[in-house]
This record gives C-alpha cells, sequence and structure tokens, in this order.
C-alpha cells in the first residue's frame, strides 16, 4: 500500500489551531494583563479584533481543515481511509467523482461515494505538496484513470 494523502495532515488539524486560537489567547491575556497592573483597561478594539480573529479563523478552518480525514492509503482496487481511530474501505468502483482544489491551503482532494462510507458521503484528504502549485497533480491523475476504470468493470 502506498500513501495517498499529505503527511502535514496532522499539523494543519491539530497543531496549527492549537498554535493560532493559542496566540490569539496569549495576546488578549498579556494585554489584558498590562492594562490591569498599569489600572487602565485596553480599549474596545483590542478585544473585538483578537474576536474577530478567532471566529473568521474558525470559520475558515471548518470549511478548510477540520473535515480532512488523517490518511488515505492506496491497496489497489479499493482506498483505506483513517481518521483518529476509525478505519474504512472504500472501493475504487464506488467512488462516483474526484475533485481536486490546489488553490487553497492545504490542497485538498474531495472523493464522492455513490453509498454513504463511515466518513459520510464525501470524504476529504489533503493531498501531497508539490514544487509547482498551479501544475495538475499526477496522483490524482492517476486516482481518476483507475476511478473511471473500475467504474467500466
Amino acid at each position: 500500500m502506498r500513501r495517498i494523502s499529505s503527511k502535514t495532515t496532522f499539523f494543519y488539524k491539530r497543531v496549527f489551531p492549537v498554535s493560532w486560537f493559542g496566540f490569539l489567547l496569549l495576546f488578549v491575556g498579556v494585554g489584558s494583563f498590562t492594562g490591569a497592573s498599569s489600572g487602565r483597561m485596553p480599549p474596545l478594539p483590542f478585544w473585538l479584533v483578537p474576536i474577530f480573529m478567532a471566529v473568521i479563523g474558525y470559520v475558515i478552518m471548518r470549511k478548510l481543515v477540520f473535515d480532512l480525514v488523517d490518511e488515505v492509503w492506496d491497496a489497489g482496487d479499493a482506498l483505506i481511509v483513517r481518521s483518529a481511530d476509525r478505519e474504512d474501505r472504500v472501493a475504487l468502483s464506488s467512488i462516483m467523482n474526484v475533485s481536486y482544489s490546489p488553490f487553497v491551503n492545504p490542497p485538498r482532494v474531495t472523493l464522492t461515494l455513490r453509498q454513504q462510507s463511515l466518513f459520510g458521503k464525501q470524504i476529504s484528504f489533503s493531498a501531497p505538496a508539490r514544487f509547482v502549485p498551479f501544475a495538475r497533480s499526477p496522483m490524482v491523475d492517476e486516482l481518476i484513470e483507475r476511478v473511471d476504470a473500475a467504474r467500466r468493470r
């Protein structure tokens, strides 16, 4: 079996959100402590900007990162999908569509399935990073061809 998902998924799903929200909390905490020790509270924009950044960050991460599965492995006639402690086997013939979005960070591949799986009707994973960001992904092109061949059988 070979891995077709990115190894950086852990960073995007676990490390980056903790550092993003941790930085915002640290910023507000240090500013509040500094303001309280000087006897003046920070102005209203000091509170609104980090709250706005937290809300926008959460919405973007929920849309682009939190729904990614952890690993996708190619097992020949099927894909092994793992996320947290769950694992599912998805036959290539049960994949209805493969879409690739290279212009988001992380680049994502979304599989639309004919039947509901353990992870839902759509499975998204992070594609491996490429040095030429605007070029087509050979891994995705190969997967599309293999899915098409499996459906024709």
